[in-house]
């Protein structure tokens, strides 16, 4: 159903405020200023480095990386040991147990998009998660065994360590093995988090409550926490390389608790598992080139069109203005509509849409449709034509110039709750993210059709948005990527649209509050206390339905005069290392 204007309300005007503070100023301070209508989420972390430099969602994982590139691996080597550092440090995202898609840019100028998702299990089947009424039953899409797809992380980081890497595999694991063996110093961040999880531990897997306590309570800031299971596993991926993992007894140990607990992931499973490589996304933005992920991620072709429509505004309003975010507002929705309906795993489906929502021409017919002055209700969601704070996001560039954006996820916070018992990690959650029923919310509220339904080895529509962007002579600029279900894609459009648009330095442009809109539920999301009541009002008066929430740990990486400057997200905990 196409967009048409909203019936018009009497006399609406556009509310801006005239006090607006000069946005150069704010960026030159590069501190937490406050405008009249929004406010900095808190003060980036920032490292600074002249050859390298490694931006993950642990301050321990990004040393990893660092110190990879400095003993002479290049950016694959240096995501590759940062994504396995990170299972051990960054328990409730970092992952073997889930999967996510890696762009890569090497020197020569060639980019690849690696799609390493999770595929539906053989025995899988559309109505998995439905009562005999066909209602679907609550919470066996998001916890439990049966929530688990194969997991790809593993076969990926191996495939792109195999073709591009410098390094020995032994090289590029031993960091993460000696942190599982010899343990490492758990932060307050990840205190706060184990604690939390705790409770659903508790319900889902003794095991995984076991591995995360020390002395029978989740660890306090300050506590060295061991993991001698995973050890274990990734001195099998180490010696055996994929065979280690998905064969042996590492594969055995997943396939008996899948058993134990009602899942339905075999060893067959596990043994037929591959990554796809696939061609990158490529947009230009005023001049920027950007690459992002295809299918079976959404965040490639709908970053793009959210950017081509932005584009055809020309000049964009000043930023925090209602103007602004009524536009942004009003191109993500037809954007999401557009990829709720229309997008899926391309080797089960066909996408017929995927090359317009990348078109400018496109874009252009669907700003028309676009009123400045009032809101656009989103039209019912037919699904019969035809993804939270538990991914994280890594950037790696090296001295060569070489560039990797990984996203990487187990869905829900800590995935299905579920450790594989001797094994040591946690498993995915990420069934939930095809459309368990076609036209109903998951749990992120994306309302999506037909075509992500769930079929045996499909991978499921992901949001995760991984991004690399060249400046206007085609030189690396960026890298950036973020964790966040589907506003991982609207945060990295923020990001890139706060350097280009806005002029924002990096730091400045990752910690300024960001929006979202997803189709459905038709409303805007604004980061919690990020704007005024003015500006809620002046949106609310346009008939938008505003709700604020918090989230997103973006990192990015960005070129400077004197090499590259690497921003973490104060809304997570990690933080940047360089050299």
């Amino acid at each position: 159903m196409p967009f048409t204007h909203a019936r018009r309300a009497s006399a609406l005007a556009i509310v801006l405020l005239a006090a607006f503070a000069s946005i150069a100023q704010a960026q030159a301070s590069q501190s937490v200023n406050v405008s009249p209508t929004w406010r900095y989420a808190g003060k980036a972390r920032v490292a600074t480095g002249t050859h390298g430099m490694v931006a993950s969602g642990s301050a321990i994982a990004s040393e990893v990386g660092r110190d990879i590139l400095k003993a002479g691996g290049n950016a694959v080597d240096a995501a590759v040991a940062t994504g396995f550092a990170l299972e051990v440090t960054h328990p409730e995202a970092g992952n073997i147990g889930g999967g996510g898609f890696m762009m890569i840019r090497m020197k020569d100028g060639k980019t690849y998009a690696l799609d390493y998702r999770e595929t539906a299990p053989a025995a899988a089947t559309r109505n998995m998660y439905l009562d005999s009424t066909g209602k679907a039953i609550p919470g066996k899409s998001i916890s439990g065994a049966l929530a688990s797809g194969i997991p790809g992380s593993v076969a990926g980081m191996l495939a792109a360590e195999k073709r591009f890497g410098r390094l020995s595999l032994a090289k590029v694991l031993d960091p993460a093995i000696r942190l599982a063996r010899d343990g490492f110093v758990v932060d307050s961040f990840h205190a706060r988090s184990l604690t939390s999880a705790a409770r659903r531990f508790k319900q889902y897997s003794p095991a995984a409550l076991a591995q995360y306590s020390i002395d029978g309570a989740p660890p306090a800031p300050g506590a060295l926490l061991k993991q001698p299971d995973l050890a274990r596993t990734l001195e099998a991926i180490r010696d055996k390389g994929r065979d280690g993992f998905y064969k042996g007894w590492v594969a055995k140990d997943i396939a008996d608790e899948m058993r134990r607990d009602g899942g339905i992931v075999t060893e067959a499973d596990l043994a037929s598992y591959q990554p796809k490589w696939r061609e990158p996304v490529k947009v230009t933005y005023r001049g920027y080139t950007i690459f992002s992920m295809p299918p079976s991620s959404s965040g490639g072709p709908t970053l793009a069109m959210i950017l081509n429509i932005m584009e055809g505004f020309g000049p964009l309003p000043p930023f925090g203005s209602t103007a602004l975010v009524h536009r942004e507002a009003e191109a993500m929705r037809r954007a999401f509509s557009d990829r709720n309906r229309y997008l899926g795993d391309p080797d089960f489906e066909k996408l017929p849409m995927l090359a317009k929502m990348e078109s400018k021409e496109y874009a252009a017919e669907v700003r028309k449709t676009i009123d400045v002055n009032h809101a656009t209700p989103t039209p019912p969601f037919d699904p019969s034509i035809k993804d939270g704070p538990s991914t994280t996001h890594y950037s790696v560039v090296d001295a060569d110039g070489d560039a990797v954006s990984t996203t990487t996820t187990l869905n829900d916070s800590y995935g299905s709750a579920v450790l594989v018992t001797g094994a040591g990690f946690l498993m995915n959650d990420e069934m939930d993210d095809f459309a368990t029923v076609p036209g109903k919310p998951n749990m992120f509220g994306l309302v999506q059709g037909e075509i992500n339904a769930i079929k045996p080895g499909k991978r499921m529509l992901s949001a995760m948005t991984p991004s690399i962007v060249l400046d206007p002579s085609g030189k690396l600029d960026m890298v950036v990527g973020t964790p966040g279900g589907p506003t991982i894609i609207t945060q990295v459009y923020h990001v890139i649209s706060n350097v280009i648009d806005h002029g924002m330095s990096l730091p400045d442009a990752v910690a300024a509050p960001r929006t979202h809109h997803q189709g459905l539920p038709d409303e805007i999301d604004l980061d919690n206390g990020g704007f005024t009541m003015a500006l809620i009002d002046s949106l609310k008066a346009m008939g938008h339905t505003v709700r604020t929430k918090g989230g997103g740990d973006v990192q990015a990486i960005i070129r400077t005069p004197d090499g590259w400057q690497g921003v973490s997200d104060p809304r997570g905990g990690g933080k940047p290392a360089g050299y």
